[in-house]
């Protein structure tokens, strides 16, 4: 069911885990404004389940004193309307969540018939059933592999008020065992309310839960770790709640030779949801990138723009140095780009800046198509990352500031490498740049239900992480 998703992000990331290190790289925030959309959203779930409530049919006897005993069944019964108008979710903290209904009611058609003495007769009735309040706690959990879990620990239900309206019949025998009746009714809907809320958070809203991935693939190299850390922290405010937020390597997973930093987050509850990312889940992405061997790109004359004039060939590099096209002549040239370690992010309040180091090995494609290594470059260099949402992924983009340039080996003789600035510039900034950015496009995804969109997002940087708010809003799917 649709809403089963709305109802289930506010309650997903508010669960209990095994605790794998002391710091997360991902920290959500629910407040209590999130927890009120998801109970406005998630309650029709409940009121359908209740509303389909089979009523059994029930027969007794009713002792009418001198007059003898009254035998009386309730047949048929259907429930015409059922409304929960009042309800509430509440955060009790160090404790965990309570859902209060109030204010609800039921209408229910049916059928009657007695028998008193010689005299038998029947009839319809109509029940309104008022005042209804419920009450149930919601038990966050763990399976033991990071998987939510979520049951209810208690339930209670009480009716205030019952008024039944009979037809048919004489209103004499009637008014024999209305009241008897009536109070039959109560008892018997009051035992039904809480069997069927324990079974709709159970069935319908317990598979939801398990259903959720707590790992994000984002390709064939790497996937994201979004499993439950440590019990949340419940306050009276919000639940913050604590996710391992790591890359890690599908082929082979290892541990980053790094830990994540304490992260905090702010009093802001504002918005219905915070997303507190550390720095070490990109840092992450850099470990395994890099370990796997995907931080390499090849550079071919064919790459760049026709009307550069700087080709990548041993002619053109030969004007610069004339080494190169007096021992290579009239031969393309291939660059290598690496990254010698991972890249590494530093978020700070106001920017995040990243200081990768890249490699450059320049090499002539022989006739044969064999490469004969020319020189290698050290590059250090200065980034500055943004990062945006979009549909529910952390996008980025990087922009160059600077870049210092050193000869690291020569295999054509010593040479100045300001000669070549201009051309080692270009070929960073307009073909190695737009690459990883395109990259960055496609983004990392935030551990929420299918469907979900984020709306009145703000974006604030803190040392170590950066803090994402947001308004949620479920979309519905036609045919759902």
């Amino acid at each position: 069911m649709a809403v089963d998703y709305t109802l289930s992000l506010f309650f997903f990331l508010a669960l209990r885990g095994t605790a794998d290190t002391v710091n997360p790289g991902f920290v959500v925030r629910i407040t209590q404004k999130g927890l009120d959309y998801g109970r406005q959203e998630g309650i029709s779930v409940l009121q359908q389940k209740l509303s389909k409530i089979q009523l059994p049919d029930f027969s007794g006897t009713y002792d009418v004193g001198i007059l003898g005993d009254v035998k009386y069944k309730i047949e048929n019964m259907v429930i015409t309307d059922f409304q929960l108008p009042d309800s509430q979710v509440t955060l009790l903290p160090n404790v965990g969540l309570k859902l209060s209904i109030s204010g609800a009611f039921i209408k229910i058609h049916g059928g009657w018939s007695v028998h008193y003495l010689f005299v038998s007769d029947g009839g319809s009735f109509d029940l309104n059933v008022l005042g209804i309040s419920i009450s149930t706690g919601l038990s966050l959990g763990s399976d033991g592999s990071g998987r939510p879990t979520i049951s209810a620990s208690d339930c209670s239900a009480h009716i205030s008020d019952m008024q039944v309206h009979f037809s048919g019949g004489f209103d004499w025998l009637i008014n024999l065992f209305d009241d008897n009746i009536a109070s039959s009714l109560r008892n018997t809907m009051q035992n039904e309310i809480c069997p069927q809320v324990i079974d709709a958070v159970k069935n319908q809203l317990e598979p939801v839960f398990q259903s959720l991935p707590v790992t994000a693939k984002i390709d064939n190299v790497a996937a994201i770790d979004y499993s439950l850390l440590v019990p949340p922290t419940v306050t009276a405010e919000s639940l913050d709640v604590q996710l391992k937020g790591e890359f890690f390597e599908l082929s082979h997973r290892s541990p980053p030779p790094f830990s994540p930093q304490p992260l905090s987050l702010p009093a802001d509850y504002n918005l219905m949801v915070y997303f507190g990312v550390s720095d070490y889940l990109f840092n992450t992405a850099g470990f395994v990138y890099q370990s796997a061997g995907m931080l390499i790109y090849n550079v071919t004359d064919d790459m760049i723009p026709k009307e550069v004039p700087t080709r990548l060939n041993t002619s053109s590099f030969g004007i610069l140095i004339p080494q190169i096209s007096k021992m290579f002549p009239n031969m393309l040239m291939k660059l290598k780009i690496s990254s010698p370690s991972a890249p590494f992010l530093t978020i700070e309040a106001g920017n995040m800046t990243l200081s990768p180091l890249v490699d450059i090995q320049a090499y002539a494609i022989l006739p044969n198509s064999s490469l004969a290594p020319l020189f290698l470059l050290n590059l250090t260099t200065d980034v500055m990352a943004k990062v945006a949402v979009t549909s529910g992924v952390i996008v980025g983009n990087l922009e160059l500031s600077r870049i210092k340039i050193d000869l690291k080996h020569s295999d054509v003789g010593p040479f100045s490498v300001g000669i070549i600035d201009y051309a080692v510039n270009y070929y960073i900034s307009h073909i190695l740049l737009p690459k990883v950015n395109e990259i960055l496009k496609k983004g990392y995804p935030l551990p929420l239900p299918d469907h979900m969109q984020l709306s009145n997002v703000v974006l604030k940087l803190y040392e170590h992480y950066f803090l994402l708010g947001a308004d949620v809003q479920y979309e519905e799917i036609l045919g759902n």
